[in-house]
């Protein structure tokens, strides 16, 4: 029986979290960058050790049993505190030479991100930003990121997250799609060519009660490429809002409806970050610096709206997607954890 800590092998611990999530020693060798004999000898020390098993095999895999079952949820806690911490440990001792490291949407990097870092740069010399844009959900902690952006509905386990600001799909196009349409009334989009998927359209059309079947001639995984393709006019495309901004104020893409849906499983933005680093000064900048230009997009947006309608937008705060006047929606000043 075990009965003192001197018995449990502490450095196998992240090997066997490992292969417990993976169920399997070659990927979980693959993921820490060790050889698989190295890590089937952690798992035997481990396992001589404490002197029972923690894994059944069967053929290839390896399965937690009861017993790993329980020590593995006795100590994943310990072990993200561990990462937690260290993370933490990392980022104070950037000292002067301080560097945020974020992981972000590709679409959302180059379409939204991107053309504002020279402001960041303006407004944070100090703190040097870098971006890794991918479609994947990193583990911040074990990858040594310090905060992501993220879309989607919130509820990621182990971080405090913050919602930034909803975005709704709207429909766009080229100025020649424009031209096409003009004066034939929402229906006549079923006979453009769509980029995107099927069932988003036909979301669209009901929304409208109109009836469409609609059948794209492209779909892409990256919103930004769909931007992209709309304004080489190759068709038009349902895109999030806040990624046309600045292709809508340049007039390389036009607004074909004021009509928008929301996307039920990634409506809205989202800062994470490990639970540690809440009160981070570089964190915070991040933060703050979010939300002033979401807000200043947010109200670019609620004027291109009025534009297009044929109304002057008034000199007064705008009103958000949802009709709240706010910086942004749902974000307060300086939250700090999610709710």
């Amino acid at each position: 029986m075990l009965t003192s800590m001197a018995r449990l092998p502490l450095q196998t611990l992240p090997t066997f979290r490992a292969v417990a999530r993976l169920a399997n020693l070659r990927a979980a060798a693959e993921a820490l960058h060790l050889t698989h004999s190295a890590v089937s000898q952690q798992i035997r020390l481990l396992e001589e050790q404490i002197g029972f098993q923690v894994f059944d095999r069967r053929g290839r895999r390896v399965v937690l049993n009861a017993a790993g079952q329980a020590l593995l949820a006795s100590t994943e806690g310990a072990l993200a505190l561990l990462d937690e911490g260290l993370q933490a440990a990392a980022a104070a001792a950037s000292g002067n030479e301080q560097r945020l490291r974020v992981t972000v949407v590709p679409s959302f990097a180059q379409r939204w991100l991107l053309p504002r870092i020279a402001r960041w740069r303006e407004r944070h010399p100090a703190i040097a930003i870098e971006v890794e844009a991918s479609m994947r959900i990193v583990d911040l902690q074990r990858e040594g990121f310090h905060a992501g952006v993220r879309a989607g509905m919130g509820g990621w386990s182990g971080l405090t997250e913050v919602k930034l600001i909803d975005s709704p799909l709207i429909a766009l196009g080229a100025p020649n799609a424009a031209r096409r349409l003009l004066g034939r009334g929402e229906a006549a989009l079923a006979d453009e060519p769509m980029i995107g998927e099927a069932d988003l359209w036909a979301r669209w059309f009901a929304a409208g009660g109109i009836q469409a079947r609609p059948r794209p001639v492209a779909d892409f995984n990256d919103a930004g490429l769909m931007l992209q393709a709309a304004e080489h006019d190759i068709g038009i495309t349902l895109a999030r809002e806040l990624l046309a901004v600045d292709a809508l104020a340049r007039g390389t893409l036009v607004r074909l409806s004021p009509r928008a849906i929301d996307v039920a499983d990634a409506s809205a933005y989202y800062l994470v970050y490990p639970t540690s680093l809440s009160g981070w000064p570089p964190l915070n900048a991040l933060h703050d610096w979010l939300l002033d230009e979401l807000a200043a997009a947010q109200q670019e947006l609620v004027a291109q709206r009025k534009r297009d309608a044929g109304v002057s937008p008034p000199e007064t705060a705008p009103e958000g997607p949802t009709g709240s006047r706010s910086r942004a929606p749902s974000a307060k000043r300086a939250p700090r954890r999610a709710r």
